[in-house]
């Protein structure tokens, strides 16, 4: 089963078209969604959340159909942002009593450990929390209620790197649950190296791709050479490239079938940055 099934989700503003983006996420997966500031990652989040209106052909969660069964499909979601939504007047322990309310299956005991966990004070006022400390907060309430489904926009980004690794391995705990199903959008790369099953990859509104984290992993790779032997490669072998005085630095999607024709030619790993980086401001083959 799937998480998530999108088909044909559009969003135009002023300024910005978001469109038609297909998009399955298996169910018991971490999905990253990466691309630059701007790309669209947000409004999609927003999209199937149903807090932008937008135009799709289908949406579903688990199989249900999101306008008919949103109030039973968000209980089984949580949702982190990357600020705090909350009355900086509350206190987490005003704002467990509030959730209680709002999600049957709330967990007040499991509540109460992650406050201390994180070292949270019960009784102190948001406004005097850091941002740090608001964002652990948002962590401890998407994990107090049994979701099914985590969604995180950007929410790792104002952490420090310490508590971004407690994070990511809470979450990678989180996801070993074959039911649990995880969507990560975020510009820190290196946070979806350590947990990430699936990339999908939004550039000016348009979902460029959807690979498995393994497939970038074993098969992408840049080669940095002169003009003759870029020549040499074959068409199919480069993804893009960019062109410096001397060199060009190339992204290639077969590293193993080249380092075999070229045994002389030094072919290094690429990371998911890397691969954003150069589908962004690269050259194509013409």
């Amino acid at each position: 089963m799937n998480a998530i099934e999108v088909k044909n989700i559009s969003k135009t503003y002023k300024d910005f078209k978001l469109g038609e983006l297909t998009l399955e996420i298996p169910q018991g997966s971490v999905f990253g969604l990466i691309g630059e500031n701007g790309a669209g990652k947000s409004t999609f989040i927003k999209s199937i959340l149903g807090i932008t209106n937008s135009d799709y052909d289908e949406l579903k969660y688990f199989g249900r159909d999101f306008q008919s069964n949103e109030k039973s499909i968000k209980e089984e979601i949580a949702v982190i942002f990357d600020q705090t939504h909350y009355d900086l007047e509350f206190t987490p322990t005003i704002i467990g009593k509030i959730m209680r309310k709002m999600y049957k299956r709330w967990d007040m005991l499991k509540f109460s450990e992650y406050l201390q966990q994180f070292n949270l004070p019960e009784h102190k006022k948001l406004k005097a929390f850091s941002r740090g400390m608001k964002m652990k907060l948002e962590f401890a309430i998407a994990f107090s209620h049994h979701t099914k489904f985590i969604i995180l926009d950007e929410a790792t980004s104002g952490l420090d790197p310490i508590f971004r690794d407690e994070i990511l391995d809470i979450l990678r705990k989180y996801s070993e649950a074959e039911e649990h199903t995880i969507l990560m959008s975020s510009h820190i790369t290196s946070d979806l190296d350590k947990i990430a099953d699936y990339i999908g990859f939004i550039h000016q509104g348009k979902l460029l791709f959807v690979k498995s984290y393994e497939d970038i992993r074993e098969n992408y790779g840049i080669v940095k050479c002169g003009k003759n032997m870029m020549d040499a490669l074959h068409e199919g072998d480069i993804v893009s490239y960019r062109k410096e005085s001397y060199v060009y630095n190339i992204l290639v999607n077969n590293k193993h079938s080249i380092r075999e024709r070229f045994q002389d030619l030094v072919v290094e790993n690429a990371s998911l940055e890397d691969v954003m980086l150069f589908m962004v401001k690269g050259d194509k083959v013409q």
